[in-house]
């Protein structure tokens, strides 16, 4: 949030600009324990919303890539039982990688994506059931 209005003046001043969050899968699927994580990233999510109606006339567009799980450094402890479990309910078969979610954040920042704002693109491989 802090950073986003750092660069909002800038961006309004040039009438273009693109904001993309990274939230996750868990707002959807919370596990157990996960309370406390899954209120941020919802209060993140509406943020981006309703960030995207009030920016959009600016120019500025604001969207969220919700990443399922992808098995990088800060995941080293996660049990072996855990990302197995995991996998199987993944319909496409495989984990997530860093560049997966990289081709997300790049769409929603290209011109390609100039009437998209306010949308939550979840990385998952089929995995949840939406936002």
């Amino acid at each position: 949030m802090l950073l986003g209005r750092a660069v909002l003046l800038g961006m309004r001043s040039r009438r273009y600009g693109r904001i993309v969050h990274i939230d996750s899968e868990v707002p959807g699927l919370p596990p157990p324990g996960s309370s406390a994580y899954a209120t941020a990233k919802s209060a993140q999510i509406g943020l981006a919303r309703s960030w995207a109606c009030e920016l959009a006339p600016s120019g500025i567009t604001v969207n969220t890539v919700a990443p399922g799980f992808v098995p990088v450094e800060r995941h080293a402890d996660v049990p072996d039982a855990t990302r197995d479990a995991y996998l199987a309910s993944v319909p496409a078969g495989r984990m997530g990688t860093p560049a997966d979610i990289a081709h997300a954040v790049s769409f929603l920042a290209s011109e390609g994506a100039d009437f998209i704002t306010g949308q939550r693109i979840i990385v998952d491989g089929g995995r949840s059931p939406g936002s």
